[in-house]
């Protein structure tokens, strides 16, 4: 399976959590299709069909992603 690079699932999940907040606190149909659309991407780019799941796929992934760039007991 094809994975998104860290950056663009860093991007998606920034821009999901800041249109989610948004959303509780305006009531704007543009504003709920950005984040249809956000979502639709995390789903995409996760491999998932629903965005409980793309957030956990692509936080799991971002965090195994840091990790490798960062091994315990590597040298600094």
């Amino acid at each position: 399976m094809l994975m998104a690079h860290p950056t663009v699932l860093a991007d998606l999940l920034d821009r999901y959590e800041t249109l989610r907040a948004r959303h509780g606190q305006e009531n704007d149909a543009q504003l709920l299709q950005r984040l249809n659309d956000v979502s639709y991407t995390l789903c995409v780019a996760t491999g998932t069909r629903d965005v409980a799941a793309a957030l956990t796929v692509a936080r799991d992934q971002l965090q195994g992603a840091r990790a490798e760039s960062h091994p315990v007991g590597a040298d600094a």
